[in-house]
């Protein structure tokens, strides 16, 4: 799953899985963590992308989503700040609505 390459919907690399992000309740994979961007692992950024948004394409050997790069270049990166409350359902629906998909676990 490390490593594999994301691309967008014209099949242009948009960036790379890094890990997965699995809530603790459900057990559920939620978000892939995708890194994009830099030179040799320098500058990259890492954004949290919705799981559900990823299918894998056989043909390219990785996901394709339909999320573009300028939608995850403006995502919000919560999941990186210090105490983050993994319970805290409302910066998830601003990350949801961000990337205008459902909400994973449900209304």
């Amino acid at each position: 799953m490390e490593g594999t390459t994301v691309y967008d919907m014209s099949g242009a690399h948009i960036g790379t899985v890094k890990r997965l992000m699995i809530e603790k309740i459900s057990g559920k994979v939620a978000y892939a963590v995708m890194s994009f961007g830099g030179f040799l692992g320098m500058g990259e950024e890492e954004h949290a992308i919705p799981w559900g948004t990823l299918t894998y394409d056989t043909s390219l050997g990785g996901y394709r989503t339909t999320i573009t790069e300028e939608q995850v270049r403006g995502a919000p990166t919560f999941y990186r700040e210090a105490g983050y409350d993994w319970l805290d359902r409302d910066k998830e629906r601003g990350l949801a609505d961000h990337y205008g998909i459902p909400y994973y676990w449900g209304i």
